[in-house]
């Protein structure tokens, strides 16, 4: 079936809310709203200053990958000029129920012919999409604007059609691609880019969940954080019966330029290939690489607060991590009660993502939400990306519309001004972005108050109950010498007890560590091991700081 894009959108909203929240937990002041192996700047590119706009004759003007690299870097030698127009105050006007009751006409979809697998349609400007984004269609090396017009749109009641039928549009708010991705006689929706410089895409049997964005500038850094916004598209026209499609971005804020290409393929792993080259006009105190967003309200392992009968309610839950020495960390999401950071050292990871492991449509009892069909989504570098952190910031939060949790890959320099970043990775948005994982994996975690059930409450003591199942630990009997190896800060452990549950090849750990410090989180790692051999991923959790 096909996606609404815009009934989620309000999650964006309120990462522009969470950014001030972050300020203000890390000591910031208030926020405003929300690789190439060598330069190709010194390929034969046409001129930086040669810009493509609505007022370039019909016959086009030359694109290419050097020319939009050469174009950012010379803007990002200049001030920051916000050149991208101005809506009509009509437009600008548009509130939330307004604006959602403008749809494009799918008959009017760019592409719309026999023949070819892709088709384009565009969101309306309006409400929190106030900065008019340029389309402009690449065919045969040469650049010409792709225009919207009323025409394009459907206003329904109760507003009123000859009332914007006369609005010369400076540009739209994004764009979506719609693909035969589930059936062949049906163009499902792809991947949409709206509002700043998120996107998000979908395997095949997926519905929308967590987004990724272009770039974040100082999330979570003490300072006022800055969005980024993609400004400008040059979306390839595809060839009839093509498989895959090349978009190029144009992207800036008052700190940064940038120019980022995306070559797309749809499938049961929809493949998101993105080469970006990013130049710092002015220093950054963070600078987020290949972010992503998503959701956590409660789950299985922290659900204090909840009254719902649902068991689970997120997009995401867990982070992973793939570490150089082949090492795989999972760490579950949380939702805690004030912003809770974790840093995750790493040189030349083999890749990270947001997971939605849990595919039980009865651990959601949600037929609306389907939150088991959420896409997990793998970042996989392509080349080395040096010395770094895997940073990973969980938002307090009431309400499952708020995209409370974010990820990316933060360099360890490179964060003056004048700074280049070259950057060249993979993303998988799928069902399973894992395949075959030669380690055991944790198939769940639970977490509550810790002792035995003839124990007073204690908020010191914490009881987690970790299940690890895969491959090595198949035919392993009781008597196995499986051992945990575990690990605290902040805290000890106070008992554990590893057991092969009869039956099956699940091991399970049970847990209770006492807290040291109440005004500290605490930090607990897990994994199973066999001698020396390692069995499993690295379970990690970070239980937050009470005071």
């Amino acid at each position: 079936m096909p996606q609404n894009t815009s009934s989620e959108i309000n999650r964006r909203h309120y990462l522009k809310a969470s950014a001030c929240f972050i300020a203000a937990m890390t000591g910031g002041g208030i926020l405003p709203a929300f690789a190439q192996d060598a330069d190709p700047a010194k390929g034969n590119a046409p001129s930086p200053e040669g810009e493509a706009t609505a007022t370039v004759a019909d016959k086009g003007k030359p694109f290419n990958w050097d020319w939009l690299v050469a174009r950012m870097k010379a803007r990002a030698a200049a001030p920051f000029v916000d050149d991208q127009g101005e809506l009509p105050e009509q437009v600008s006007a548009l509130g939330y129920d307004a604006h959602r009751r403008i749809r494009f006409r799918p008959d009017h979809a760019r592409w719309r012919e026999d023949g070819y697998n892709f088709e384009l349609q565009a969101f309306y400007p309006g409400w929190l999409f106030d900065k008019p984004v340029r389309i402009f269609e690449v065919d045969e090396g040469i650049s010409r604007p792709l225009d919207f017009h009323p025409g394009d749109f459907e206003f329904r009641s109760p507003l009123d059609e000859q009332g914007f039928d006369k609005i010369d549009l400076p540009g739209v708010a994004g764009f979506r691609l719609h693909y035969p991705l589930n059936r062949s006689d049906y163009h499902d929706e792809l991947i949409a880019f709206l509002g700043s410089s998120y996107f998000r895409a979908l395997g095949r049997g997926n519905n929308y969940g967590l987004s990724a964005r272009g770039l974040a500038v100082d999330t979570a850094s003490g300072s006022a954080e800055e969005f980024p916004r993609f400004t400008r598209f040059y979306i390839e026209r595809p060839e009839k019966g093509a498989r895959d499609i090349k978009i190029f971005a144009e992207l800036e804020s008052a700190r940064v330029a940038g120019a980022y290409a995306f070559s797309i393929t749809p499938g049961v792993e929809t493949v998101v290939d993105v080469q970006a080259a990013i130049f710092l006009r002015d220093a950054v105190a963070r600078l987020g690489l290949a972010p992503l967003t998503s959701m956590y309200l409660f789950g299985e392992n922290d659900r204090t607060g909840f009254d719902d009968y649902r068991p689970e309610v997120h997009d995401s839950d867990g982070l992973v991590i793939l570490r150089a020495n082949g090492e795989r960390i999972w760490r579950p999401l949380t939702n805690p009660g004030q912003l809770q950071l974790s840093v995750f050292s790493e040189d030349n990871p083999g890749g990270f993502g947001l997971l939605q492991r849990d595919r039980s449509p009865d651990h959601y009892l949600d037929t609306e939400a389907r939150y088991e069909r959420r896409p997990s989504v793998w970042i996989e570098p392509v080349g080395e990306w040096g010395k770094g952190s895997v940073f990973l910031a969980e938002i307090p939060s009431k309400e499952e519309v708020h995209d409370n949790v974010v990820a990316f890959w933060m360099p360890e320099n490179g964060l003056e001004a004048g700074a280049e970043h070259w950057l060249h990775y993979r993303m998988l948005w799928a069902m399973d972005v894992e395949g075959d994982v030669p380690l055991a994996r944790v198939l769940r975690t639970h977490a509550g108050a810790g002792g035995t059930s003839a124990s007073k409450p204690d908020p010191n003591l914490r009881k987690f109950l970790i299940d690890f199942a895969g491959d090595p630990l198949v035919g392993l009997g009781e008597d196995a010498e499986v051992v945990a190896r575990v690990s605290v800060s902040n805290g000890k452990v106070q008992h554990k007890i590893l057991n092969k549950l009869q039956g099956s090849d699940v091991w399970r750990l049970i847990l209770d560590i006492r807290r040291k410090d109440a005004g500290d989180p605490v930090e607990i790692n897990a994994a199973l091991l066999l001698g020396e051999d390692r069995l499993s991923e690295i379970w990690t959790y970070q239980w937050g700081q009470t005071v």
